[in-house]
């Protein structure tokens, strides 16, 4: 895998950890990267569960923007497509699936967050945020499908898109959602919110403790 990501066994547990000290942008070889974890998980006989990590400051700070500016459009379009797959395959997965989110989680790397049955944060490193709205750019249409599926309180999501708001543990986005960080919430300037998240051009998804059945027709849907 390039050695973008790991994949450890620990009992019946599979540990994917997004390696190195970088922010971990999603560009085509990591989306990739994961596509072919997760794909080996699933096929692994006796998983139960997977669990998505990240070694630096940052879990994931969204798309490769760097990348994108220096590619032809109809790229932006495919990379798109393989992270729309992605979300997909996670959360067709048929066992739990859980984000341990160790640092900043942006953009599409929210929306990777949420698109597990839990997210757990660490109290003093690291948040949830949807940055479109402060960057000025689109999000991609089946972000707003997957956060409606895993967020489904209407005013976390409101303030998660259209205020920028940065949840670290504490701010009801990944606590309303099995999460077990804890923390005070980080409130965009000016903005009356109550919880967070955001993200950045054509990235955005999530999870609201709903059931398997919902969860496939979710994959169907995204994918």
């Amino acid at each position: 895998m390039d050695n973008l990501c790991t994949v450890e066994k620990h009992g019946r547990v599979y540990l994917i950890t997004l390696t190195g000290a970088g922010e971990h942008r999603l560009g085509p070889a990591l989306i990739s990267a994961l596509r072919s974890a997760v794909a080996s998980v699933r096929a692994s006989p006796g998983a139960g569960a997977l669990v998505l990590a990240a070694e630096g400051k940052y879990f994931s700070n969204g798309f490769d923007q760097a990348w994108a500016r220096t590619v032809p459009y109809q790229l932006h379009v495919s990379m798109r497509g393989a992270f729309r797959g992605l979300l997909a395959d996670l959360l067709a997965l048929p066992m739990p699936t859980v984000a341990a989110v160790t640092g900043h989680a942006a953009a599409a790397g929210c929306v990777l967050a949420l698109a597990h049955d839990s997210v757990v944060m660490r109290a003093s490193r690291g948040f949830l945020y949807m940055s479109e709205v402060d960057a000025g750019l689109m999000m991609a249409d089946f972000f707003g499908e997957v956060l409606r599926q895993k967020v489904p309180d209407a005013a976390a999501r409101r303030d998660m898109v259209l205020r920028g708001g940065q949840d670290d543990g504490g701010g009801g986005v990944a606590a309303g959602r099995g999460g077990r960080g804890r923390g005070r919430r980080r409130r965009r300037r000016g903005g009356r919110g109550r919880r967070g998240g955001g993200g950045a051009r054509g990235e955005g998804v999530g999870r609201g403790g709903r059931g398997r059945d919902q969860e496939d027709d979710v994959a169907r849907r995204v994918g």
